[in-house]
């Protein structure tokens, strides 16, 4: 490893030995209990001697004893003197945890912990010594010094974060990445002269722009035909002069192009290289969990973990902890049965269960299985309803895929009840944030007696993203691949619309659309589109369709963090540098599914009308009534003579449309919640800035007095429903602002 101790004290590189070898031990000791063989032991008996003679050299006599202690009954087990049990493991585990503890220790906390805690250290020794001495019978392990804490879940233990972080890179990646990085600077300084020869051709134009400009005034001069001759065969040589070294700079500059592009490839393959480590080294603790999980659940269980040389990210797998500890925990709990269970359902008493990494298809594939009960769809389908998710008729149409979706919604659990393992209804709901959050997938795939396995499909680097392009307002932007549930391109007549929001049925469902450029806060250029471009995006309980200009195409793009004096921009994750050298933002599809449905309910979204710029000089008119089916009626009467109408569902709602944009006319109800037709036109008159404004009240309220109390309140006309029906509203809309 390629690291400067220099400016470490002894004690510094204690706790970093200590906390590597005390990771050997754990997992090793865990595997050992499983198959005890010389060779597996080997490596421990090394991890307790070279932590014994670390802890010598800066004087912890405490520590000496104690790996003093286990090595000699590691070194009793490999020479075959002693056979160890399951008792005689937690007391190295337990001896292990002081370790762990220690390293974890600020360096001036270390002596005086050892003098704080020696009574019970010397009591761990001599429970280690004793061990030796009891064959076969397991000794019950002893109790771990008051202070020191039990070991935690992987999920619960954390190293301190800080902004400036320490990063191991192995010798040989750094020898590469400074080859290619001095290789690099080689090429860009052969640029100069390159510069030099374009600038010699630059001027060997000019002077042949002179030449002509002088053969130009000779001719019209009356100069003699052989002077014209000649000065035109010196042009044309020049031209051929310059012809040849425009075609060997040419040539010069695509070798370079290549050579630049080749090396550029190179160093961004090692720097990623450098940031990805091994899989076995973001699983420091879970061979131990699951074994002290199986134990105090009476369960057997066989632990495997394979692909642990995969490659992943490092802040991926820094991301990985909490989620694989809530999938094992509940592949001990719920999925694996007890050995009489398993026994009484024709199976290994041991049940297998399995953590794997692979990269597949451009992706990093984790999953964990078991061979347990399986997840019963009956069962599950039982739940939702009881859960009041979804009806019983929905839920009896569900296939099975669609009712595992479940299990990953906040809350949600199929457990009887809660125990210390889980229950609760958080573990996967922590799994599917995860997997979202890097720009990845989770599914589960179960059979009932035979197991479950949960896939997670992540990314390999979240350094790199795939994305499709998108033009909004003119300008390009990127949407993460995995955040798009689809893309279309429809027709502005395959658009629906209730309550004056669109939507476009997909697969039985009204999706509900609105144009990006609105979400993002940029101007709206009104332009006529042939196609709606879509694209659907969604989180785990809304999916919209988010309308943008076109679709550039699909592009890999190296992710550059936002500056953090920016602080946090709305809808907006990153940017990036496209092929041709231009900025994109990378844009945030959770923000974006929020801002959206917002803007939804909240606010008044712009139509996908093809004719926009026309739209503009189109006569507005304000609908406010608490009825659907009336609002649509007008509506549709209205837009259908070329009005462009916005409905607003009661006097507060249509009171605060007018304070945001401008209308040449209102039409109200009287009978309205929260604020009363009546009131509001009341508001309109007084208000300096919409008192001009024509306001038709259309009321099923026909008496006399009620015309009058309208007309008393400032309203231009009164419609009674009554004697409404298309003509009559029409004509009076026209009496009141004219045609639409």
């Amino acid at each position: 490893m390629s690291t400067d101790y220099s400016d470490f004290s002894m004690l510094d590189l204690f706790r970093i030995e200590a906390e590597n070898h005390s990771r050997i031990l754990e997992s090793g000791l865990v595997e050992v209990e499983a198959q005890q063989t010389p060779e597996n032991i080997e490596p421990l008996m090394r991890a307790a001697h070279s932590i014994k003679g670390a802890a010598r050299i800066v004087g912890l006599d405490g520590c000496v004893g104690l790996a003093h202690a286990m090595e000699d009954m590691l070194s009793a087990a490999q020479h075959g003197k002693l056979t160890l049990s399951a008792g005689h493991i937690d007391s190295l585990l337990k001896g292990n945890d002081i370790f762990k503890h220690l390293a974890g220790l600020a360096t001036g906390e270390l002596a005086p912990w050892i003098t704080d805690n020696s009574a019970q250290l010397q009591e761990l020794v001599g429970a280690l010594r004793k061990g030796l001495t009891e064959q076969p019978a397991a000794t019950a392990p002893a109790a771990p010094p008051p202070d020191t804490p039990a070991p935690a879940p992987a999920s619960e233990h954390r190293p301190e974060q800080h902004d400036e972080r320490f990063v191991r890179v192995l010798a040989d990646n750094l020898n590469r990445l400074m080859g290619y990085a001095g290789e690099s600077l080689v090429q860009a300084r052969s640029l100069k002269p390159f510069a030099a020869d374009l600038l010699a051709l630059k001027n060997s134009h000019r002077d042949l722009g002179s030449m002509l400009a002088g053969l130009f005034e000779q001719a019209q001069t009356g100069a003699a035909i052989d002077t014209v001759r000649l000065r035109l065969h010196e042009v044309l040589q020049g031209l051929e002069r310059a012809s040849d070294q425009l075609l060997g700079h040419i040539q010069r500059f695509d070798l370079f192009s290549r050579r630049i592009e080749r090396t550029a490839e190179h160093l961004y393959d090692e720097v990623v290289a450098s940031r990805m480590r091994p899989f076995a080294d973001g699983l420091h603790g879970f061979s131990r969990m699951v074994r002290d999980l199986a134990k105090d659940s009476g369960k057997k269980i066989d632990f495997r973990i394979e692909g642990e040389a995969t490659r992943v990210d490092r802040d991926i797998l820094e991301k990985l902890e909490a989620p694989l500890t809530h999938l094992l925990r509940n592949g001990v709990d719920h999925g694996l049965e007890t050995p009489a269970e398993r026994l009484a359902a024709a199976k290994q008493p041991e049940g297998s269960l399995v953590l794997e990494a692979a990269h597949r298809a451009g992706m990093l594939t984790i999953s964990v299985r078991d061979d347990g009960r399986g997840i019963d769809p009956e069962r599950l389908r039982v739940k939702v309803v009881e859960k009041s998710y979804i009806t019983a008729d929905i839920a009896a149409g569900l296939t099975t895929t669609e009712l595992m979706e479940f299990l990953f919604l906040p809350g949600f659990s199929t457990a009887g009840k809660v125990t210390e393992i889980s229950g609760r209804g958080v573990g996967l709901d922590i799994v599917f944030t995860m997997a979202q959050k890097v720009g990845g997938t989770v599914r589960v795939d179960s059979q009932p007696g035979q197991g479950t396995v949960f896939y997670l499909q992540l990314p390999l680097t979240l350094s790199v993203l795939r994305t499709l392009l998108v033009e909004i307002a003119g300008e390009p932007y990127a949407l993460p691949l995995t955040r798009i549930d689809r893309i279309l391109a429809v027709a502005e007549t395959e658009l629906g619309s209730l309550e004056d929001r669109q939507f476009y049925s997909l697969e039985g469902e009204s999706v509900g659309i609105i144009d990006a450029a609105q979400v993002l806060g940029l101007s709206h250029g009104g332009r006529t589109r042939e196609k709606i471009h879509i694209a659907v995006i969604s989180d785990r309980l809304n999916r919209y369709g988010l309308v943008v200009d076109r679709f550039i195409g699909q592009q890999d793009l190296v992710v550059i963090p936002l500056d953090a004096r920016l602080g946090s921009i709305p809808a907006i994750s990153a940017g990036a540098i496209i092929e041709d050298g231009s900025p994109v933002l990378i844009l945030d599809a959770d923000d974006l599914v929020r801002a959206i449905d917002n803007l939804l309910t909240q606010g008044k979204p712009y139509k996908m009308d093809r004719l926009k710029e026309q739209a503009a000089l189109r006569k507005r008119v304000l609908i406010v009534d608490d009825s659907l089916t009336v609002r649509e009626v007008e509506r549709k009467i209205l837009e259908n003579r070329g009005y462009e109408v916005t409905v607003a569902v009661d006097g507060v709602d249509g009171w605060n449309m007018l304070q945001s944009a401008a209308f040449d006319l209102v039409l109200s109800d009287v009978d309205m919640p929260r604020m009363n037709g009546i009131e509001m036109v009341r508001r309109i008159k007084q208000d300096p800035r919409l008192r001009e404004l024509p306001v038709m009240i259309v009321s099923y309220k026909d008496r006399e007095e009620d015309r009058l109390l309208g007309l008393e309140a400032g309203a231009d006309y009164y419609l009674a429903k009554s004697s409404f029906h298309d003509d009559t509203l029409i004509t009076a809309v026209r009496d009141l602002i004219g045609e639409a």
